[in-house]
């Protein structure tokens, strides 16, 4: 994963400049029939969280490690929707795994100055065609404070959404 990660940092800075800026609009809540899925924003949610230091001992130095809200903990388990934008890893085509973002590619974790917790990794039931558009996707959320090469949230059996 960490050389996934740094393929994405070096596709987002040579690509930064050719992806167009788009307005990030903010997730609206959304009342549902059924208790599926709670979409009140969950991107908000899930950056609610803090991080401590700690030494690794592979590393031979001090980490931040995740420290996930209450808030954060009840997520963990449960199948969740989000809007967001798909990094590929993998060039630019139909997906299967990737990178799912609350910011367009060029503001993203990676390439700009957001936090870990604007990302995600996904892993879908089906390819999910890459657009530069928008996207709303549902799947289970898993939360990763232990292994540093992984992203802290993972979603799977992920389906994308129609609107």
């Amino acid at each position: 994963m960490r050389k996934i990660l740094f393929l994405i940092c070096s596709i987002c800075f040579i690509s930064s400049s050719m992806v167009a800026q788009e307005e990030v609009k903010t997730d609206k809540p959304k009342k549902e029939k059924s208790n599926k899925s709670e979409f009140v924003n969950n991107w908000k949610t899930l950056s609610k969280i803090t991080f401590r230091k700690q030494y690794d001992e592979l590393l031979g130095f001090k980490i931040d490690v995740p420290v996930f809200s209450e808030d954060v903990k009840k997520l963990d388990g449960k199948e969740i929707e989000l809007k967001g934008y798909i990094i590929p890893t993998d060039g630019y085509k139909s997906h299967t795994e990737f990178v799912f973002s609350a910011f367009p590619y060029n503001m993203c974790f990676f390439c700009g100055g957001a936090g870990p917790e604007t990302v995600l990794e996904v892993t879908a039931s089906e390819p999910i065609k890459y657009t530069a558009e928008a996207v709303t996707i549902k799947g289970k959320l898993a939360l990763n404070d232990e292994d540093i090469n992984q992203l802290i949230y993972a979603l799977s059996d992920v389906v994308l959404v129609k609107k």
